[in-house]
This record gives C-alpha cells, structure tokens and sequence, in this order.
C-alpha cells in the first residue's frame, strides 16, 4: 500500500547515525555531511516506487554531490521478510548501478524511526547546518517513470538549499511503498 510522509519540518536537526555500507565502511552522517547541504534517502531495492525513479535518484545524486550537496541512501527494510532488501542484494544493486553515493543498511531499523521514515522513497534535504529544509518528492512519477520533462522537484528544491540555506515554502510530499518493519515481540 502507498505511503505518504508527513510535510517538512523545516529546521528539525538531522539525527546522526553509524551504518555499514555496501562499499565496506561503516559512516557517520559527519562522512556523509555536505558543505552546502545534505541528502539522506531511504530507499530499497524492490520497491516499483523506488525501481521507476532509481536511475534519476542517481542522476540528482550526482549532479547534487558535484554541487556540494552530500548525499546518502539507507535501507531499512526488514530483510528476513523481504530478502531482496538484504545487505548482499544491497551490494549487488549498489555496483551493478554504480551508485555515485553510500549506500547505508540500517538492520535494526533505529535510523529510521528517529528519522520518521515512512515510504521508500524518502527524501530528507538538510541545509550545511543539518536542519531539515526538504520532505517531498524527487518528481511526480509514481510506479511508472514519468515523461523525461517532469519538474525535477527534490534536484531544484536541493539546489536551492545549497544556495541559500533554505528549503522552498511549497513542497509536495514524496509516495512510496511503506518501510517494511520489523515485528515486535
């Protein structure tokens, strides 16, 4: 079922964490910090929301990093359920897709029930700062791509914060798939 996070909290301080990576290092948000802003993403590797939209998400990325922006996903899906989202298969999709970012495990789900994480995917744009200037969406595809004319809404809002510290006033939130969470005994 779709999901649909909550809008910006504008100036919420981004809450630090220490992951693995696919690429062999476990980093901080201090690694991952930007000068001109910062991007955390929660995404995973099967969900249609996050597959439809993989190859601009890397493309943002991209452009964002040489901006100054750090940028960096996290998956937090329950792995035992949805082997797909496993640290292995992680790795497998980070190299086969040259993922131009870190590409986070969050196993015990920690980083993103302090982060509110909802829906893959997730945007969180952070100012140099580390306030939270960014919750919406990257563009308006869906479980399809849209048209290669789309607004590119988190790439322009991003953009913006690395220019002037501050987040648009407007923004539409982003939908997903649900994070898949852990049962609780």
């Amino acid at each position: 079922m779709a999901e649909t996070p909550p809008v910006c909290d504008f100036g919420w301080k981004a809450p630090d964490f220490r992951l693995p990576a696919t690429d062999g290092r476990t980093l901080h948000l201090s690694d991952i910090q930007g000068p001109r802003g910062t991007l955390i993403m929660f995404i995973c590797n099967h969900c249609p929301y996050v597959i439809a939209v993989r190859d601009r998400i890397i493309r943002d990325a991209d452009e964002l990093m040489k901006q100054g922006v750090g940028v960096a996903a996290i998956s937090s899906n329950d792995a035992a359920s949805y082997p797909r989202d496993s640290f292995d298969k992680m790795r497998e999709l980070a190299q086969q897709e040259r993922f131009p970012f870190p590409y986070l495990y969050d196993e015990g789900q920690e980083v993103a029930r302090a982060y509110g994480a909802v829906c893959t995917p997730d945007f969180f744009g952070f100012n140099s700062d580390l306030e939270l200037q960014y919750r919406g969406r990257l563009d308006a595809s869906r479980k399809q791509e849209g048209p290669p004319d789309l607004r590119r809404d988190l790439y322009e809002a991003m953009k913006q914060v690395a220019a002037t510290g501050k987040g648009p006033a407007e923004q539409i939130p982003s939908i997903g798939c649900g994070i898949k969470w852990k049962e609780t005994p």
